[in-house]
């Protein structure tokens, strides 16, 4: 057996790890470089609170996996388990987070409840104002820029061909599976894999398949250091104050995003840039998170192209038209924690042809218009 992989995100370069420690023999095409486009616009949020509810075996076998990442890829992901706090600012959001608990129980998610008082002892300095809070201790945050690199890496020393840096022509069915033609030769194989984010329907389309997706650039911004003392990622339920969500790197330096309408990208270029208008009200969305960010320094700013499908879940299985052909795009912005559980599962499916992670939900076919 062997197989492509288009495109050389988070998703794409797990995939083809995955693939080739089943020892598939792949061949991942990237038109630029691995983990370049919406991997790298990430947040680094490992989180399953707040997600939806059938997608949590997926989230949990994820998670597994980014736990045992370093001593799988033989490199340090900056994965840290320092948990994820989601603060309660309105009686909608109470509502919302304790709909979710009851859900995600079943699932096999337990999330501890927090009252005003616990988050304000526990937590000093966060959510002054919050009335509530979940919190769940085995979440927390990874490196975006090292991941997919890190998938890529380790999938060549199991012998998977990386193509990088190429422009991508002509993607068809051939006699034997797959042709996809590139500015640095042609690479033929019996399965597809279509992981090329904002791009996946255009892939997509060329197998008569349609997805409602948009291309859009989160608005992203790291601060000088401050005194390190905030252990947990930290979000809002119920987008209250605008759904900002924060994190504090080792170093000290505050990583944010959210609060801020996200730009509009165009897929010719993919080209995503972060907008300075959009920031001073972003930071004060941020404020009631987070203080002491009233007087800090904001030394950088970025974007990705990330693709948003139209109900909000990602295309994931096989194709519903072409034999051979999988997908697993448009993930909306919360894709960072599945990455490794998305290509633990696509590799098992490609090789086994079954999963028992539910995927019903995900199916490409449900775009499919009626005859």
């Amino acid at each position: 057996m062997d197989a492509i992989v288009l495109g050389g995100g988070l998703m794409g370069a797990a995939s083809a790890f995955f693939l080739a420690r089943r020892g598939i023999r792949v061949t991942l095409i990237e038109r630029n470089r691995v983990g370049s486009a919406a991997t790298v616009a990430s947040f680094g949020n490992i989180r399953r609170s707040g997600r939806y509810i059938p997608q949590l075996p997926l989230a949990h076998r994820s998670l597994a996996l980014w736990g045992q990442a370093e001593a799988m890829l033989g490199r340090d992901v900056e994965f840290r388990a320092t948990g994820h706090l989601r603060l309660v600012f309105s009686q909608e959001g109470l509502a919302a987070m304790r709909s979710f608990v009851k859900e995600a129980r079943p699932w096999g998610l337990e999330l501890e409840e927090l009252t005003a008082g616990e988050v304000r002892s526990r937590f000093s300095g966060l959510g002054p104002d919050a009335i509530a809070a979940s919190f769940s201790p085995n979440d927390g945050s990874g490196n975006p820029r090292l991941i997919a690199p890190a998938f890529a890496h380790a999938a060549r020393k199991l012998g998977a061909d990386i193509v990088e840096n190429v422009g991508i022509g002509a993607i068809r069915k051939s006699a034997y599976g797959f042709q996809v033609e590139t500015s640095k030769g042609s690479h033929e194989a019996s399965m597809l894999l279509n992981t090329t984010g904002a791009w996946g329907t255009r892939v997509a389309s060329l197998f008569a398949e349609t997805v409602p997706i948009v291309a859009k650039g989160p608005q992203m911004g790291v601060t000088e250091p401050l005194p390190y003392r905030i252990l947990p990622v930290v979000g809002v339920w119920a987008h209250d104050h605008g759904g900002g969500y924060l994190r504090q790197v080792e170093r000290g330096n505050i990583v944010f995003g959210g609060g801020a309408e996200r730009t509009d990208v165009s897929l010719d270029t993919g080209y995503a840039k972060a907008d300075p208008t959009r920031l001073p009200g972003q930071l004060r969305s941020l404020l009631p998170i987070l203080p002491a960010l009233k007087n800090v320094a904001v030394i950088r700013t970025w974007s990705g192209c990330e693709g948003y499908v139209e109900d909000g879940l990602p295309v994931m299985g096989r194709s519903s038209t072409t034999p051979g052909l999988f997908h697993a795009f448009g993930f909306s912005g919360h894709g960072f924690q599945l990455g490794p559980g998305v290509g633990d599962v696509m590799a098992e499916i490609m090789a086994t042809g079954k999963t028992d992670i539910p995927l019903q939900d995900f199916r490409i076919e449900r775009f499919a218009k009626p005859n």
